[in-house]
C-alpha cells in the first residue's frame, strides 16, 4: 500500500516509540483532555444542540482521528469554526437532519481523501480562509451575548442582524452577576497560564464560578436550568435512516461540513507541522477525518475537525505522537463517566465568557488587516467572504468566496499569458522571449505564446492572432513555452487555423513536442492541418516558410 494512505500511529508503532515518549504524551494527552471539556460544551450549547452531544464528539472523533490519522499531533473534535453550520442545519432540519449530513459528510471527505485531494485544499486562498473564520468569529462572539449578559432570552434569532435587534431592545435585563461571571472568566481565561502554564485557566475559571454559585446561590442560568441532567453514559451506536429525498435536501449542509472540516483539520495539520518539524499525510488525515464523522453521527454526536487550538496545546506540553490524543480522549471519557452529573451545575456565563476567548483568538484581526493592505483581488475576496458569512450563510460564502477565488485565478492565469508578434515590418532580428535572434522572412509573421493555453487565455489568444492588420503569407505560431493546451485552447487555435484558411495564408505550428503532438491528434487538429506544416523548432518552421517566397 503507499506511504500515504497508512495512518501515522502504525508507522510509528513499527519504528518504536521510546518509554520517555509516551509518558510525556500522556502527560499532554491528561492536559488537552481537560482543556477541551469546557470547550466541547461550549460549542455544542453554542451550536444549539445539548452539551453531551460535544463531550460525545470530542470523545468518539477524538480517538479515531488519533488512531487513523495522518498527522503526529493531531487533536479533533467539535470547534468553533462548525458552530454556524451546526446551528443553521439544526434550525432548519432539527437533531436528526444534523446527524445525517455529518453521516454523509463523513463519506464525501472519506472520497477527497481517497481521490488524492488533500495536497489540492491546501491551495484554497489564505483571503478566504481568514474572511470566513473572521466571520465566524464574529458570529459566535454575537451568539454569546445573551448568556454573557445574563439578559435570559428564550429564543434569540438566527439572523446576525435581528439578534442584534433582539439584543438592544433587552438590554434592561441585565444579569450583572452574569456579567461579572463572565468578565472573571475572560480574565483568568487568558491570563492565568501566566502564573501556572499546566493549568488551563479555563478549567479554573469553571471550577470557581461553579462553586461560587452553587455555594451563594447566585442567581444565573446554568446548564441544568436550561438543559437538565447530562448523560453519564455513552448511547449506543444507531444508522440514521436516510433515503434519497433526506440526501437531496442536506446534501448542500453535508458539502459544507465536509469542506470545513476539510480546510480545517489540513490547516491545523499543517500548523503542527511547523511547530515539531514534521510532515502529516494529507490524504490519510482526511481518511480519518471522514470516518470520524461517520462515527460521530452514529453515537449521536455533531462533526468534528482538527482542532488548531488543542493541537497547539498538545504540542507546547511535549505531545509527539497520537498517543496523546488518544489519551486526551480517554480523560473525556472519564470525565464524562464519572463527573457529567456536577458539570450540570456550571453557569452558561462563564461558557459564554470562554467561547468569546474563542472569538477572539480566531478572528485573526492581524491577518485580516494586513490583507486588507494588500491586493486589491485578496481584499474583494476577504471582504466578501467575511460579510456573505455575517449576514448571509456560511455555505453560500464558501461556495461564493470558491468560484471568486477560482475567477481571480483564471484571471491572473490569463494575464500571465504574453502572445508576442514579430514582423519584418519592425526590425529584423527582434528579440523574442529570450535572447534568441531570429531573421524572419518576408512576409512571414511570427507569434510566440508564453504560457499555459487554457479556457481563461484563449479568447485573448485568439483575439490577438486573427485581430492583426498585416497580410503575410504565412504566419508561425511557436508553442515551445506551452506547458499546456484545453478543450477551449484547441478549440481557438482550431478557429484560427480555419481563419487563416479561407484568406489563403498559410499557417505553422513550431515548438511542439511528441506529447503535444498526440493531443493534436486526438482534438482533431491534424484534420485541419497537415502534420507537414507542424514542427519541433523554429529553424525547421523558418525553412518551410522560406519555400513560399
Amino acid at each position: 500500500m503507499n506511504k500515504e494512505f497508512i495512518p501515522k500511529l502504525f508507522s510509528l508503532l513499527k519504528e518504536g516509540i521510546s518509554k520517555e515518549t509516551i509518558t510525556k504524551d500522556i502527560l499532554s494527552g491528561f492536559i488537552v483532555g481537560i482543556v477541551a471539556l469546557p470547550l466541547a460544551i461550549a460549542f455544542a450549547i453554542a451550536s444549539g444542540v445539548s452539551p453531551e452531544k460535544g463531550i460525545i464528539t470530542a470523545i468518539i472523533a477524538g480517538i479515531i482521528i488519533s488512531v487513523l490519522g495522518g498527522s503526529r499531533v493531531q487533536i479533533g473534535g467539535p470547534t468553533g469554526a462548525f458552530i454556524v453550520i451546526v446551528y443553521g442545519i439544526v434550525q432548519e432540519y432539527g437533531i436528526n437532519g444534523l446527524t445525517v449530513a455529518t453521516f454523509m459528510a463523513g463519506f464525501i471527505i472519506i472520497g477527497l481523501g481517497l481521490a488524492r485531494l488533500g495536497n489540492l485544499l491546501k491551495f484554497i486562498p489564505y483571503s478566504l480562509i481568514v474572511g470566513f473564520t473572521s466571520g465566524i468569529a464574529l458570529i459566535i462572539f454575537s451568539s454569546q451575548i445573551n448568556d454573557f449578559f445574563g439578559l435570559h432570552i428564550a429564543k434569540v434569532p438566527a439572523d446576525f442582524i435581528d439578534k442584534w435587534v433582539v439584543y438592544f431592545e433587552n438590554m434592561d435585563k441585565i444579569n450583572w452577576y452574569a456579567i461579572a461571571i463572565a468578565f472573571a472568566t475572560v480574565i483568568v481565561t487568558l491570563y492565568f497560564q501566566k502564573l501556572i502554564k499546566k493549568i488551563p485557566g479555563s478549567i479554573v475559571a469553571i471550577l470557581l464560578s461553579t462553586i461560587v454559585v452553587k455555594v451563594f446561590d447566585i442567581p444565573v442560568d446554568t446548564i441544568e436550568s436550561n438543559f437538565g441532567e447530562i448523560p453519564n453514559q455513552l448511547s449506543m451506536p444507531s444508522i440514521p435512516e436516510v433515503d434519497y429525498a433526506t440526501v437531496k435536501s442536506l446534501i448542500q449542509p453535508a458539502f459544507a461540513i465536509a469542506l470545513l472540516g476539510s480546510i480545517e483539520s489540513l490547516l491545523s495539520a499543517v500548523v503542527s507541522d511547523s511547530m515539531i518539524g514534521g510532515k502529516h499525510r494529507s490524504n490519510m488525515e482526511l481518511i480519518a477525518q471522514g470516518t470520524a464523522n461517520i462515527f460521530s453521527a452514529l453515537f449521536g454526536g455533531i462533526p468534528a475537525t482538527g482542532a488548531i487550538a488543542r493541537t497547539a496545546t498538545n504540542v507546547k506540553n511535549g505531545g509527539r505522537t497520537p498517543i496523546a490524543g488518544i489519551v486526551h480522549a480517554v480523560v473525556l471519557l472519564s470525565i464524562m463517566l464519572l463527573f457529567a452529573p456536577y458539570a450540570k451545575l456550571i453557569p452558561l456565563s462563564c461558557l459564554a465568557g470562554i467561547l468569546m476567548v474563542v472569538a477572539y483568538h480566531m478572528s485573526e484581526w492581524r491577518q485580516f488587516k494586513s490583507i486588507l493592505k494588500g491586493n486589491r483581488m485578496d481584499i474583494i475576496i476577504l471582504l466578501t467572504t467575511f460579510f456573505l458569512t455575517v449576514i448571509f450563510d456560511l455555505v453560500i460564502a464558501i461556495e461564493i468566496g470558491i468560484v471568486l477565488s477560482s475567477f481571480m485565478f483564471m484571471k491572473r492565469m490569463s494575464e500571465s499569458v504574453l502572445i508576442e508578434n514579430i514582423s519584418t515590418d519592425t526590425i529584423n532580428g527582434e528579440h523574442l522571449f529570450d535572447e534568441e535572434i531570429l531573421d524572419l522572412p518576408k512576409d512571414v509573421l511570427l507569434y510566440e505564446i508564453n504560457g499555459p493555453l487554457f479556457f481563461g487565455a484563449a479568447r485573448q489568444f485568439q483575439e490577438t492572432i486573427t485581430n492583426t492588420h498585416l497580410q503575410p503569407k504565412v504566419i508561425i505560431i511557436r508553442m515551445r513555452y506551452v506547458p499546456m493546451i484545453d478543450a477551449t485552447g484547441y478549440q481557438s487555435l482550431k478557429e484560427i487555423i480555419k481563419s487563416y484558411k479561407t484568406k489563403k495564408i498559410k499557417v505553422i505550428l513550431s515548438g511542439i513536442n511528441e506529447e503535444t503532438s498526440k493531443d493534436f491528434k486526438k482534438n482533431g487538429v491534424f484534420m485541419l492541418l497537415d502534420k507537414e506544416y507542424i514542427f519541433k523548432n523554429i529553424h525547421e518552421a523558418l525553412e518551410k516558410a522560406n519555400s513560399y517566397n
